[in-house]
């Protein structure tokens, strides 16, 4: 697999997989339906952020192929505290194949390199065990629960954040 920028040629493949009922409904954040026309502002806002250095959005794509597998995302949450906070998905056809914790981990050695980033943090809702998982197996410490931390109006619930972080040297 590779992690690459995105490019606006994506646009068609992310609306498919932002469209997935799984990734629905984790990430509320992700309008229903999901067009292309919002998988192009996605990709725009990615494009941008790589701009102005306040993340580093990639593609996880099949290295032979070039196919889309997920998502993944690095956010610069506090520089003058050196801290930054990872996000992922991996569409429906990739899970089970270890395609999330291999991006994890190769996004967060990436991320950890950084001269400003001290501290990889992750949050992962209470109830999706497969993304916890995913950051356990990568190397992260689950460092506890924020309860009842967003409302999700999709799920129609509060949800409780389990927090995880990783450190330079802990990889």
């Amino acid at each position: 697999m590779t992690l690459r920028p995105w490019r606006e040629g994506d646009a068609p493949e992310v609306a498919r997989c932002c469209s997935e009922e799984l990734i629905a409904y984790w990430l509320d954040m992700v309008p229903q339906p999901y067009t292309e026309a919002d998988a192009r502002a996605y990709i725009t806002g990615s494009l941008q952020a790589w701009r102005d250095g306040s993340a580093a959005p990639f593609a996880v794509t099949e290295a032979s192929t070039e196919a889309l597998l997920g998502s993944i995302g690095v956010q610069i949450l506090s520089p003058a505290n050196q801290t930054a906070e990872v996000g992922y998905w991996t569409r429906a056809e990739a899970r089970g194949r270890g395609v999330t914790t291999r991006a994890l981990v190769l996004v967060s050695r990436w991320a950890l390199a950084l001269p400003h980033v001290e501290r990889l943090q992750l949050r992962a809702d209470l109830q999706n065990v497969a993304s916890q998982r995913v950051a356990e197996k990568a190397g992260f410490t689950r460092e506890g629960v924020l309860r009842s931390a967003h409302f999700s109006p999709r799920q129609k619930r509060r949800l409780d954040w389990v927090v995880y972080s990783l450190l330079p040297g802990e990889l």
